[in-house]
């Protein structure tokens, strides 16, 4: 290697560069990420009684601050926001939007989440949710060129009949869209094994598992949802270094874990940055991916999450190219798309100048 390369490799990436990075976002919930305009907008068609002259007077209401008290307090904005997503044209706006505003940070491939249980109150069936959604991702594929799909959230504290309704609505979208099966909500004293008949439905039918585990519970709720299950990626994970034997076995069996540290702070899964585990993830060699989380609720992008482990854990170029390649690696597509979407990634690093170690072949860097 010249000095030069190992110097490029060894130095922190500037934001310019992280923003020019083509990037995957695996943990995005639709319901979390509205544009502060679209609030506004929709926010007085419902009148829902704020007024919502300027973005800052969205950011008051619908971004948590830092000193947010918990999981459950940090839930509490999508009571706001979920009014503005009843009918169609809004899911379809909504979804569109969102895959707009991760394409000009140069996402390539986005998966967006969300519980159709939430977009009841119109009268419209979980069908019409899921192409509402599907269109604006659509929409948003054939003007931009990037890929989404669509994973399908179970509640944790809302019955386990209705996580079994929405394993078979997700069965009923294969292929059509949806990629995965997930379980949110509130993670304390909702256990995901009650919901297990429904992760027997959707694994049963070859589609995938992520489910959010860890973050306001311990590594317990991990172990749950890996041994339960059957979960092929975690959501947060934070505190799976709690169990050194656990972690050892999700990264020996190359678990993705979906790590979003802005809101990992603002739910309180962290006390502050430097508590966060995802250096000592990395050092071990998990699979870690960024991601947003709620762009709207959490105040971030792509980008930043980017930006908030360069600053806060000192990382190199060839550290974050790593963790963009485990984006694209960790995502619910077919081993042939994914393969073709790698090496598009691994060209736009080297247009970028980006010096990227990797792994010895593409064999190797898609499968292990």
């Amino acid at each position: 290697m010249s000095e030069a390369a190992a110097s490029t490799r060894t130095s922190r990436p500037t934001l310019e560069f992280l923003h020019a990075l083509p990037k995957a976002e695996l943990h995005v919930h639709l319901d979390g990420s509205l544009r502060l305009s679209t609030v506004r907008e929709l926010s007085a068609r419902h009148n829902l009684g704020f007024d919502f002259q300027t973005d800052e007077d969205v950011r008051a209401v619908c971004q948590v601050p830092d000193d947010c008290e918990s999981l459950v307090d940090y839930l509490r904005v999508f009571d706001i926001t979920l009014q503005l997503m009843q009918e169609k044209d809004e899911l379809t706006r909504i979804a569109y939007e969102l895959a707009e505003d991760a394409h000009q940070e140069n996402v390539r491939y986005m998966e967006v989440r969300y519980s159709p249980l939430l977009h009841l109150k119109k009268g419209l069936s979980y069908d019409e949710i899921v192409a509402a959604v599907q269109e604006g991702l659509d929409l948003a594929r054939r003007q931009y060129g990037i890929i989404c799909g669509q994973i399908i959230c179970g509640i944790r504290h809302i019955s386990t009949e209705s996580s079994l309704d929405l394993a078979d609505l997700a069965v009923r979208w294969k292929g059509r869209g949806v990629v995965g099966f997930d379980l949110a909500g509130a993670e304390g004293g909702f256990p995901a094994k009650d919901h297990i008949e429904a992760f027997y439905k959707v694994l049963n039918n070859n589609i995938n598992i992520t489910i959010h585990a860890g973050e306001a519970f311990g590594a317990p709720s991990i172990h749950q949802a890996l041994h339960y299950c059957r979960a092929h990626r975690i959501g947060h994970g934070t505190h799976l270094n709690e169990d050194p034997e656990l972690m050892a076995w999700v990264n020996d069996n190359r678990i993705p874990v979906e790590v979003c540290l802005a809101s990992n702070l603002q739910t309180k899964a962290i006390p502050d940055y430097q508590s966060h585990p995802i250096r000592q993830f990395m050092a071990d060699g998990l699979r870690v991916t960024l991601n947003t989380d709620n762009r709207l609720v959490s105040g971030t992008t792509v980008t930043n999450e980017y930006r908030l482990a360069v600053e806060n854990y000192d990382l190199n170029e060839d550290e974050v190219l790593t963790l963009v390649m485990n984006g694209f690696k960790s995502a619910f597509l077919p081993l042939r798309e994914k393969s073709d979407l790698v090496d598009q990634v691994l060209a736009e690093f080297a247009s970028l100048g980006a010096n990227f170690s990797g792994e010895i072949s593409r064999r190797r860097r898609i499968q292990i």
